[in-house]
């Protein structure tokens, strides 16, 4: 029976995205496909659960992790407010500002973008698993240790799309703020930096995904008894895959709002860029 329902379930979400798809774009539209289909998806994994008789070591079904996630909110809680407001909140700041601040420099002095951009494309391609366990050596066990490498993790995608949008501008622009006397500074203020925007907010939303990923990951490799990454990996020994799963929804959920936040930023600010024409 179970079966039967999930392949019903997804039949009827496929039928309704497809008419919705067929509809004149809107807010509401725009919404609902995704809503539909992740519902769709999770009441087709509550059906294989059930009707094929997985078990909840291997996987759990989602009614079992909600039951989870309403019974150990305290904890989870507990667990989010150290890796995601502690750990990846507060590595992202700083490490989207100092990269922020780095990139008017190197904007400035042009041997610097010669020579400091290099080094960043080799550091973003050193793997997390080998920055972690030195970063936590040096900064301690707690939350300063994962914003450590939070902040190595997010500094150059942010650095290099920075400049990289401080140099969107073209000659012609350029031309004309000279015209008009203006110097430096107020042509990086009115024309270079309103044109970087887009630029800067896809480094931003970038970082979003790299900073929870890196508060995550470096509790692996040595935290307190509190954090997300901690209580999965020590639940995956105690084999509570209820409880990871329920870490790993939160984890999304906060990662996803994360992203949204940071791109309804960016419609307020660029409202003007053609990338954002069409929306809503």
């Amino acid at each position: 029976m179970w079966v039967a329902l999930g392949i019903a379930a997804w039949a009827l979400g496929w039928a309704l995205n497809v008419w919705l798809a067929g509809r004149a774009r809107s807010r509401a539209t725009a919404l609902a496909v995704p809503v539909i289909f992740g519902l769709t998806i999770v009441f087709v994994w509550e059906a294989a659960v059930r009707g094929f008789g997985i078990s909840p070591v291997l996987l759990p079904a989602p009614s079992a992790i909600a039951v989870k996630m309403a019974a150990s909110g305290g904890l989870i809680w507990e667990d989010f407010v150290q890796t995601v407001i502690k750990g990846a909140l507060s590595g992202y700041v700083i490490g989207c500002a100092a990269a922020f601040a780095t990139a008017i420099v190197v904007d400035r002095f042009d041997f610097l973008r010669r020579g400091l951009l290099p080094v960043g494309n080799f550091v973003a391609a050193l793997p997390i698993i080998g920055i972690a366990p030195i970063l936590v050596m040096w900064f301690g066990f707690d939350w300063q240790s994962k914003a450590a490498v939070v902040v190595v993790m997010v500094f150059f995608p942010m650095l290099v799309n920075t400049v990289e949008g401080l140099r969107d501008t073209s000659s012609m622009q350029r031309d004309l703020m000279r015209t008009y006397a203006a110097g430096y500074w107020t042509t990086l203020l009115k024309l270079r930096l309103p044109a970087a925007m887009p630029f800067i907010f896809n480094g931003l939303k970038l970082a979003t995904t790299l900073a929870l990923i890196g508060a995550i990951v470096a509790e692996f490799f040595g935290s307190p008894i509190r954090g997300m990454g901690f209580r999965i990996s020590t639940s995956v020994g105690l084999l509570a895959l209820d409880l990871v799963w329920a870490e790993i929804v939160v984890a999304a959920i906060a990662g996803s709002a994360f992203y949204g936040g940071v791109a309804l930023l960016e419609r307020a600010v660029t409202f003007w860029h053609p990338s954002q024409r069409g929306h809503g």
